[in-house]
């Protein structure tokens, strides 16, 4: 599958949907940017700008369009997966 999608995840290495997100994405051949918002303050900024506010993890960004949370219906037609 040829995939021009940009695909950014922001997540937590504890958080459990984040895991399973990057699991499925991986699984789907979907190559992604992993970006750890403990550790990075600023990301943990954008994301939120991005999102309206939100704190909670993950959010996945396709293309620029935030899905939050492991929407996987979202991610899925975002990505053009059957």
């Amino acid at each position: 599958m040829e995939q021009s999608a940009k695909v950014i995840v922001f997540s937590t290495p504890t958080c459990t949907y984040c895991n399973q997100l990057k699991r499925y994405l991986k699984e789907k051949n979907i190559k992604y940017k992993d970006v750890d918002v403990s550790r990075d303050s600023s990301a943990l900024i954008d994301m939120q700008k991005r999102t309206g506010g939100s704190t909670g993890v993950p959010v996945t960004l396709i293309n620029n369009q935030p899905v939050i949370g492991f929407d996987k219906i979202k991610i899925n037609k975002l990505l053009n997966i059957k």
